[in-house]
């Protein structure tokens, strides 16, 4: 089973891997071709593929040990979609208690991309 937490990291950190190695995981990752797929299209072996998205793999995870881009970028998703929910709410309903929730959750924002 695919882990899709690669998927963001490769989203996040792709374009830090060699061009074989992008194109390998998002092959895999991003059009769920299987190994046996990968290999053909790249004219290399199955085990050639996996090793490729094994070693990307360490390296997409080493970079969000040390930069913590992806954790960051989760965050936001959630707190931007929790505005956008009030927005929503606010929008209905009127009211200024939205307005000040809406006010936190932008700093909450601001203050994870520090």
């Amino acid at each position: 089973m695919k882990n899709l937490d690669y998927a963001l990291l490769l989203e996040a950190y792709g374009s830090m891997l060699t061009e074989k190695q992008q194109g390998v995981m998002e092959l895999y990752y991003w059009e769920d071709l299987s190994l046996g797929e990968i290999s053909q299209a790249h004219g290399i072996t199955r085990q050639a593929v996996r090793d490729s998205i094994k070693r990307s793999e360490q390296i997409l995870s080493s970079f969000e040990d040390k930069l913590g881009l992806a954790e960051k970028i989760m965050k936001c998703k959630d707190i931007y979609s929790e505005i956008s929910d009030v927005a929503q709410k606010l929008s209905e309903e009127g009211g200024s208690d939205g307005l000040n929730k809406i006010s936190e959750l932008a700093k909450c924002g601001y203050e994870i991309l520090d």
